[in-house]
């Protein structure tokens, strides 16, 4: 009832009823934050299979995804991350302790103006394929200890410039 088709990205699917418990603003929100999240770490563990930062050999070994994040914790870096994720945090804090969330992601940074209705749609639908991606990723790594690039290019008969990127020697 409360997926009426006014919110970018709905289609009234809601088949346990989530909605009629929980507002719909906040649901919408966590739905554009976790997106966004996933679509960065998705970006992430892609970019880990083809490129290493020289600056990085010096603290970690190698290690991929859910290793990487390991090896980060017992480094100690990942209290830093934690840190400025929190700074980040505190715009939505401040919107929600006034009651002002109005369940479009806004947190006052659009620098290149780019906010409408139509990338409102693109965002929503990227980041939901973002959360099912990064899923899957992660999956696949605890299956097989594999990237994704590493993991995709040992499929039989795949053939793809990651696999060319990795016989040259440009992926490690």
């Amino acid at each position: 009832e409360k997926l009426d088709g006014s919110m970018a990205g709905d289609v009234g699917f809601d088949p346990f009823g989530v909605s009629t418990y929980v507002d719909l603003k906040w649901l919408r929100e966590a739905e554009l934050k976790h997106g966004r999240i996933c679509m960065l770490a998705a970006t992430g563990a892609i970019v880990q299979d083809l490129y290493t930062f020289p600056f990085m050999s010096e603290w970690y070994k190698g290690e991929k995804m859910w290793g990487l994040h390991e090896a980060a914790i017992k480094s100690g870096a990942l209290w830093q991350v934690l840190f400025f994720i929190g700074l980040l945090e505190i715009p939505f804090l401040l919107t929600l302790a006034n009651g002002s969330v109005d369940g479009t992601g806004n947190v006052g940074f659009d620098p290149l103006g780019l906010k409408s209705d139509r990338r409102a749609v693109t965002e929503i639908k990227n980041g939901r394929l973002g959360m099912i991606a990064f899923g899957g990723m992660m999956q696949h790594y605890l299956l097989t200890g594999k990237g994704p690039v590493q993991f995709i290019s040992q499929i039989p008969n795949f053939k793809s410039c990651t696999s060319a990127a990795i016989e040259t020697g440009l992926c490690v």
